[in-house]
């Protein structure tokens, strides 16, 4: 289903429109596309305008609809994965991060616009291999067993972005590998399984283009029902927005 969402760009009377969040949105596993905007209309809603640009699996071309929005986003919120979209809709993806715009990404993001080994994109459509390197901070190259539970702990104690996050808490969220994360990002979260060394799992980035990212690979639909992780995505849009943390 392809949808969009809007909530009001005023406030209160007098005040300024709210910063535009736009959700890209096109999952594989993870019901992203139920629960993010949920989360959105909750948690989001008093402190941002939201859009929804939905990438339905289904959609041969990879399109996103409506994408108009993207155009002007203060923010883009992805969890998207693996995806070749329209040129055009990746070049306006591709503006937002030149322009030092903020970027967040959960779960599948850090590899959303890389096709699997071997794949190729349609004509008129393109990849972007370096997003997770270049925008997301990150160096994906698989995640552990999904049979295995997370334990997720401070890896910035005291961190402002930690402000309400409750720790230790699980998820039931494959461990991505990550590790080693580029130059300058700030590891504030570290995820653990048994058997295998603790990888991070939330971090912040100033990027070379002076936009700021977020990141957590965690996102599972019972992440989205636990109080810790719904801090910690708040605080992260925020955050990247540069709004006051609550």
């Amino acid at each position: 289903m392809w949808f969009v969402w809007f909530v009001g760009p005023l406030g209160l009377a007098g005040e300024a429109p709210r910063p535009k969040l736009v959700l890209l949105i096109a999952g594989q596993s993870y019901a992203t596309e139920r629960t993010l905007p949920a989360f959105a209309a909750r948690f989001l809603a008093p402190q941002f305008e939201v859009a929804v640009a939905d990438g339905a699996m289904t959609n041969p071309e990879h399109r996103f609809s409506p994408f108009a929005p993207v155009a002007d986003a203060s923010v883009l919120l992805v969890s998207v994965w693996r995806r070749a979209p329209p040129q055009e809709q990746l070049d306006a993806i591709r503006r937002h991060v030149a322009a030092g715009k903020p970027v967040v990404g959960i779960a599948t993001a850090s590899h959303a616009w890389t096709l699997r080994k071997g794949a190729a994109p349609a004509p008129g459509s393109a990849t972007w291999p370096e997003w997770d390197a270049t925008v997301i901070g990150g160096n994906y190259t698989g995640h552990r067993s999904i049979k295995l539970i997370t334990t997720v702990t401070a890896a910035a104690p005291g961190h402002p972005l930690l402000r309400g996050v409750t720790l230790p808490f699980t998820s039931k969220m494959e461990l991505n590998q990550v590790s080693p994360l580029q130059p300058g990002v700030v590891p504030l979260l570290t995820g653990s399984v048994e058997g295998f060394p603790g990888e991070p799992v939330a971090w912040t980035w100033i990027r070379a283009d002076g936009g700021r990212t977020f990141f957590t690979p965690l996102g599972h639909p019972e992440d989205f029902e636990h109080p810790a992780f719904q801090r910690l995505l708040l605080n992260g849009v925020r955050w990247a927005a540069g709004l006051p943390l609550e």
